[in-house]
């Protein structure tokens, strides 16, 4: 029996496997920071004794907060800029784009694995590599050396027949999907592509599919490198790099959805989730406030391209703001070498850096009730830094085509080929620091001292400080934006906006009970990888968070600092605000009761023996303090 694509670059990089617990731990080859988690991860990298690097390459980028508002981001930049030439790391600067496209130009190779603090890590996987988002204390690890551990995921095999159909794209292929496996569809599992349908999608319309399988839950997602791999990196000036990787013909898969890329519309996820899923004929008529294209899904030279053969010799609507980031300086280049740049500027767009922005809340949001369009990945409540906004994520075809009608609209009709895209791809490294091992970290004020994190205990009382439903997401639990990543390397300070677009008293609460407990339903924690959302609530002394399920990258977290994750599956525990709880838990149950409603329910404990080790010692760090 034969292999697929996924399984057989995850046993080349098998360390161990453990059957019992279906744990696996792999070595990672490369690893990928950016700074609204890297600062931390540095950090914690910092405390674990070693004098460089020991992956095949690590790069940190600064590409989400590059807004120097006051010193602090300023000092954060130049401390990972210091972290980054002492420890044998490539830095990034501001500028040079969002990790995700750069890494594609630059860096991503077929057949090797990458970890990196940010939960799109997978969009190499359009280069046909094992690429995975995680927490930064496991970034931190793997730049030490250490193996990942994970489950050990399901494989679904996706078929790709057809193809799409004008003025359809990716991004809507990507859509579809997560209306099929929903937000929490794809938890453990590494989503694969192959197919004849893959044949006529480039690298980066299939890094955007790969982009946008976090919003699923996947492990991952991959497609092969095959000779549209090849062709991409020969364009890059890399094609020493390809290495051709496909699945065996005679593989099999968990799982199998076949897609006949024909049958495939013009998609939008509604506010607020990515699942929210409405044909674009369905929407048609909805008035459009604002348009924003880019991000680390769709900023491509191509989805640019698109985007300007629609607006080409028309005008943006006099009610809708258009705003464009390229995805990075290669592309901001060649767009103003090509005419696209002129082209729409003169449509009346206006042009962001090139870095996350508005993805990550960081400018741009649209005013009271506006309804704004985005080719971006998440339209999580709030995290467009408007409340009351209704943010629509869509294709570059479709954001151009609305910023022109003043409506939600598909690109139909249109010739989205009026740019030569056979052009020479700038390859200078301008913005690339490689580093020398020379100098002193600088540290500015507002780096603060990782607190320290003391076991949570066997048994222990405690009060509900929240009690939540299904899907909470990360920026829920730690909202993003300029007021708050500002304070992404000082606990204490950030801390303070746990849970604050939706209960502005949980700081204030923990406090004066000395922290307590989190109780939610389904998927706790989707969505992003920052592993604030983790150690902020730990620092309130949060011990446990009792949930129906939870998102994979956030139950890790949690485990790293310390927090007791119990889940409990179909069963239902009721709890309000202020009930008194009492949870014990050894390595084969965990005991939670509601000493206020007097109810008790007994679960088994599932967690592996790595991760009852760090529960019962605090955390990882603390584990690889005291080895050390």
């Amino acid at each position: 029996m034969g292999e697929n694509l996924a399984n057989k670059i995850l046993n080349q990089h098998l360390v161990s496997y453990d059957e019992k617990s279906n744990m696996m731990q792999i070595k990672m080859d490369y690893t990928l920071t950016q700074d609204a988690t890297g600062t931390l991860a540095y950090l914690e990298f910092m405390q674990m004794g070693k004098e460089k690097v020991q992956t095949e390459l690590s790069v940190s980028y600064v590409d989400h907060n590059t807004l120097q508002n006051g010193f602090m981001n300023a000092d954060d930049h130049r401390f990972l800029q210091t972290v980054a030439n002492k420890y044998g790391i490539v830095f990034s600067k501001p500028g040079n784009g969002i990790c995700h496209q750069v890494n594609l130009e630059r860096f991503a190779v077929p057949g090797k694995t990458m970890i990196g603090s940010d939960s799109h890590t997978p969009t190499a996987g359009g280069m046909g590599m094992i690429a995975i988002g995680a927490g930064g204390l496991d970034v931190a690890c793997s730049m030490a050396g250490m193996p990942y551990s994970i489950v050990k995921p399901k494989i679904v095999g996706i078929e790709l027949k057809g193809k799409l159909k004008p003025g359809v794209s990716a991004k809507d292929i990507i859509i579809h999907i997560i209306r099929l496996l929903t937000v929490k569809g794809g938890v453990n599992k590494i989503l694969e592509y192959y197919g004849e349908g893959i044949l006529s999608l480039s690298v980066p319309e299939r890094a955007t599919i790969c982009n946008m399988g976090a919003e699923v839950g996947a492990t991952t997602s991959i497609f092969p490198a095959d000779e549209k791999t090849l062709e991409f990196l020969t364009l890059q000036g890399r094609e020493k790099d390809f290495k051709k990787l496909v699945r065996d013909d005679d593989c099999t898969y968990d799982e199998n959805i076949v897609l006949d890329l024909n049958e495939i519309e013009p998609l939008a996820s509604c506010p607020h989730s990515p699942d929210n899923v409405k044909t674009i004929k369905e929407l048609s008529g909805v008035k459009v406030d604002q348009v924003l294209i880019g991000s680390c899904t769709n900023s491509s030279l191509s989805d640019l391209a698109k985007v300007a053969s629609i607006l080409k010799g028309k005008k943006v609507n006099k009610d809708v703001s258009l705003a464009i980031a390229p995805g990075s300086s290669q592309v901001l280049k060649m767009i103003t070498e090509n005419g696209i740049l002129s082209t729409l500027l003169d449509a009346g767009a206006r042009i962001l850096e090139s870095a996350c922005g508005p993805c990550i809340g960081m400018g741009q949001s649209p005013k009271t009730n506006g309804v704004s369009l985005r080719t971006f990945n998440r339209n999580f409540y709030a995290r467009s830094g408007t409340e009351s906004a209704n943010v629509y994520l869509v294709s570059p075809e479709t954001a151009a085509a609305s910023a022109i009608s003043g409506h939600i609209s598909a690109a139909e009709n249109m010739d989205l080929n009026q740019f030569d895209l056979n052009i020479t791809y700038p390859k200078d490294s301008n913005l690339l620091i490689y580093p020398d091992f020379t100098g002193e970290v600088e540290m500015g004020p507002n780096i603060k001292k990782f607190p320290d994190l003391k076991p949570i205990g066997n048994n222990f009382e405690a009060k509900v400080m929240i009690s939540l439903e299904d899907n909470i997401t990360t920026d829920h639990i730690m909202p993003a934006g300029s007021k708050v990543l500002p304070y992404r390397s000082n606990i204490e300070k950030i801390s303070e906006f746990v849970f604050s677009s939706i209960d502005t008293e949980f700081a204030n609460r923990c406090k004066a009970n000395g922290g307590g407990v989190i109780v939610a339903k389904n998927n706790y924690g989707q969505g992003s990888s920052r592993e604030h959302a983790a150690i902020a609530p730990r620092y309130l002394g949060i011990r446990s968070v009792i949930a129906n399920s939870f998102a994979r990258i956030h139950r890790k977290n949690l485990i790293n600092f310390g927090i007791l994750p119990i889940e409990l599956g179909n069963q239902s525990f009721t709890a309000d605000l202020l009930d008194d709880v009492k949870v014990s838990y050894d390595r084969n149950k965990i005991t939670i009761q509601n000493l206020t409603k007097n109810i008790k329910l007994e679960i088994e404990n599932i967690l592996s023996d790595e991760e009852y080790e760090l529960i019962e010692c605090g955390g990882l760090l603390n584990k690889i303090k005291s080895s050390l």
